[in-house]
């Protein structure tokens, strides 16, 4: 199956998923573009170290959101994705997106959802929310990807216990690292098997 990865900052999570085309579970798994909402995001180095198209589309670039919507269509479609994948991507895609590729979107979201999420609700905000509320655990959730931020169908979920003391760089790093680097991949190889069903805004993983 081919992917396009969507990215913004350093791309720890589409490094997770390159070694995993490499070493992993997604062996047959091709990145064939990596989209930007920055041009300074460490990940488009990641992508150029590995050989990977990497194209960056700022909303401000484009005379409307219409425009950049299209363009990101246009992208993709002709890089022969069959799946987007959003890896700490910060921007809401258009409904155009949203449309062609109904139910081929998945995010990495760096909370248990519902809990913590929404608009705003991305990078360290998180994790500062999950300590300041108090809460004895916390992770990460894969989920299909909507026209609304964090409610389309969840996919997956992991969770880590919160530690005495933990800081919410120190909570970031270890649900990134126990959590999203292991089920983002996962899902990836779910949905290339064919092991995902949504129904009624469900997601369910068949045998």
């Amino acid at each position: 199956m081919k992917i396009a990865v969507f990215v913004s900052g350093g791309g720890t999570n589409l490094q997770a998923i390159i070694d995993n085309t490499k070493t992993g579970i997604l062996k047959d798994i091709e990145i064939v573009k990596v989209v930007s909402s920055s041009p300074d995001a460490y990940a488009l180095t990641r992508a150029a170290d590995n050989g990977i198209p990497a194209v960056v589309l700022r909303t401000r670039d484009f005379a409307s959101r219409e425009e950049w919507d299209r363009k990101v269509v246009e992208e993709v479609t002709s890089s022969g994705a069959e799946l987007i994948v959003l890896a700490g991507y910060l921007s809401l895609l258009g409904p155009e997106i949203v449309k062609a590729y109904s139910n081929r979107i998945i995010n990495i979201h760096p909370a248990l959802i519902p809990s913590f999420c929404g608009e705003g609700m991305y990078g360290i905000r998180p994790h500062r929310a999950a300590l300041a509320r108090g809460v004895k655990v916390s992770g990460a959730t894969v989920h299909f990807v909507n026209e609304n931020y964090d409610e389309g169908p969840i996919l997956l979920q992991k969770s880590v216990d919160v530690l005495p003391g933990d800081t919410p760089e120190t909570l970031q790093k270890r649900i990134m690292q126990n959590c999203e680097w292991e089920i983002l991949p996962r899902a990836i190889r779910l949905i290339a098997d064919g092991k995902v069903v949504i129904e009624n805004n469900l997601a369910r993983i068949t045998e």
